[in-house]
């Protein structure tokens, strides 16, 4: 499976989205739509960014009654996006009803993985917060093989989990890991973060990065350095 660097589009309206894009010209990287741009446009802007060419990953991360996220996923699979999410806590049922309505009549269907843990979570917050009782590690790869059992393709992880999870749950399961920021950025709201390189290294399948690119006086040249450390 090849590597590759998703940018998040963490940006609050389509005009913002498309200006960024513009700087890269004819290269088509692959994108992230989360909460705030998806909820603010609706599905336009999903439209609008694959007629321009890019892959795009949508993540809403869906976690619901397993009918209502069924539904939801049979509406998200109408917009041709390449990737969606669901929090793996849903349980096995939700996830297999999230693959059902997902699914297409022709059987086709965009990649389907779950959250695990965000990487915002600390091993303390899960523990005192959430009230799992185990170490963040144990409960990261209970949720990945939950998801494996379900059927889904892969899981969002921290870059710190991907070797362990890709050891669990074999090398076609797809790793996709925030907390990803260069060796002199910082490390803003995530906690269980590295660098593209160390992501590189742990065997991750595609690195998200947002600030570093999004927030960068050069983001054009921020990106090629992401793809040169995780991909090259």
């Amino acid at each position: 499976m090849g590597k590759d660097v998703i940018i998040a589009l963490d940006f609050s309206a389509a005009e913002e989205a498309y200006a960024f894009l513009d700087k890269f010209g004819d290269e088509k990287p692959y994108v992230k739509i989360g909460m705030e741009l998806f909820y603010s446009e609706g599905p336009g802007i999903v439209h609008e960014i694959k007629r321009r060419g890019h892959r795009l990953f949508l993540d809403l991360k869906l976690h619901d009654i397993p009918n209502t996220v069924k539904k939801a996923m049979r509406a998200l699979s109408t917009l041709e996006v390449d990737m969606c999410n669901v929090h793996v806590a849903g349980t096995i049922e939700m996830m297999r009803a999230a693959l059902e309505g997902l699914t297409r009549a022709d059987g086709s269907r965009p990649k389907l993985i779950g959250v695990t843990q965000l990487t915002s979570t600390s091993e303390e917050q899960m523990q005192k917060e959430l009230l799992i009782g185990v170490s963040i590690n144990d409960a990261i790869l209970k949720y990945a093989k939950n998801a494996k059992d379900a059927g889904l393709d892969g899981v969002v992880c921290s870059p710190l989990e991907a070797e362990m999870v890709k050891n669990a749950c074999g090398k076609g399961f797809i790793t996709v890991t925030p907390g990803i920021r260069f060796a002199d950025s910082a490390e803003d709201d995530q906690t269980r973060i590295t660098t593209p390189e160390k992501a590189k290294k742990t065997g991750a399948d595609y690195i998200v990065v947002g600030r570093p690119i999004t927030a960068s006086p050069d983001p054009v040249a921020a990106y090629r350095r992401c793809v040169r450390e995780f991909v090259d």
